[in-house]
């Protein structure tokens, strides 16, 4: 009877944790409840709709504008539900587990002094997707998450310098609103004077963290401190932080960075492929490209949220930017490849297309000098 007992507590517990975790993974990797509402707009042809406009007439129409929530114009694919993240958890077929005894933590050291020095471009990775963009004079950091994600979710790259050491920034770029990317505990860490670029939306979590400080921006909205300019544009994402209000009530997006410096940096964040590259990279001309790589497997539940190295090549080569620097790999595991495979797989993939030599080598805690 004891042991009868205890069974029925073990499968109990485990169904709570993987249903923890299962609402963790419909947040991160896109797979996230869909009210019915969202699904008959998405399901009206808009994508079909999309495909006859300019990205530049498309946000001018506003089409990615819902009655209650953004949409999506770049795809008709549904984010599923919560039952799918547990079929990918429990029945999904993982062909890395072998090699997670391969996975290493490595702390990050990072010595600002002289990237303070340094008087000209230079991009410093910190984690996951965080980079500080030093441009001459002025900071920039880029989804900053300092303090890991959740307990159960294993940090493979936690930070090992003093926090305090570290260049205020003088912006803040957030591309949406995934936990891994909107850290409430980075931010309130950055102190509530901090000025944040986001997209539209987030109001609520702004105001609970006292940051006033806030420019938020619609697609192709820019703002500028007069030495740079910082614009907003179209990706194929979405965004959502709780599950009941459901998904995309604030928008998503990547951004365009025109330098001080000189060069251009297209910070693509979070992106599944879509056929818009080649547009943006004839309007912008990025000298270099930061594209989030990391939580492609497998493919079958990633595919509509996250590029995979062959996609991201890809993307790369349609951009026609100079250099490519990967980001959202080493610190989480949250596809089913380990956290060192990205680097070795978009090696590959670049060789394939002929590019490898386009690749910037840049690892946690590195700094690369752009200009």
């Amino acid at each position: 009877m004891a042991d009868g007992l205890t069974d029925r507590r073990t499968f109990l517990s485990t169904v709570l944790r993987w249903g923890k975790m299962a609402a963790v993974g419909a947040m991160l990797s896109g797979s996230g409840v869909l009210p019915a509402r969202a699904a008959s707009e998405e399901e009206c042809g808009l994508p079909c709709q999309a495909h006859d406009y300019t990205l530049r007439e498309l946000v001018r129409a506003k089409l990615h504008h819902g009655s209650d929530r953004f949409l999506n114009p770049f795809t008709t694919k549904k984010h599923g539900n919560m039952l799918r993240v547990l079929h990918w958890k429990l029945f999904g077929e993982n062909n890395f587990k072998d090699l997670y005894n391969n996975e290493e933590v490595r702390p990050v050291v990072i010595d600002w002094a002289p990237i303070r020095q340094y008087r000209g471009l230079s991009i410093t990775f910190i984690n996951h997707s965080s980079f500080m963009i030093k441009d001459r004079d002025s900071y920039i950091l880029l989804d900053p998450v300092f303090f890991g994600l959740f307990r159960w979710i294993k940090n493979f790259s936690p930070l090992a310098f003093d926090l305090r050491e570290m260049p205020h920034p003088d912006h803040v770029l957030v591309s949406h609103g995934h936990y891994d990317h909107l850290d409430t505990n980075s931010l309130a860490f950055l102190g509530s004077g901090t000025h944040v670029v986001t997209p539209l939306g987030y109001r609520d979590i702004f105001t609970d963290l006292g940051m006033s400080r806030r420019t938020q921006l619609d697609w192709f909205d820019t703002y500028s401190d007069g030495k740079r300019e910082i614009t907003l544009i179209p990706c194929n994402h979405w965004t959502m932080r709780n599950p009941i209000e459901g998904p995309n009530r604030s928008l998503w997006g990547s951004f365009i960075l025109r330098t001080a410096a000189g060069p251009t940096i297209y910070l693509a964040a979070d992106t599944a492929h879509f056929d818009r590259f080649e547009e943006i990279g004839r309007e912008f001309s990025p000298d270099l490209a930061i594209i989030n790589l990391g939580a492609y497997e497998p493919r079958w539940f990633m595919a509509r949220s996250h590029m995979n190295p062959d996609e991201t090549a890809r993307a790369f080569k349609e951009l026609k930017a100079k250099r490519l620097i990967i980001a959202h790999w080493g610190t989480f595991r949250l596809g089913d490849e380990p956290v060192y495979y990205p680097p070795i797989d978009i090696r590959r993939a670049m060789e394939r297309e002929g590019l490898a030599d386009h690749l910037v080598d840049l690892k946690h805690g590195e700094t690369f000098l752009a200009a």
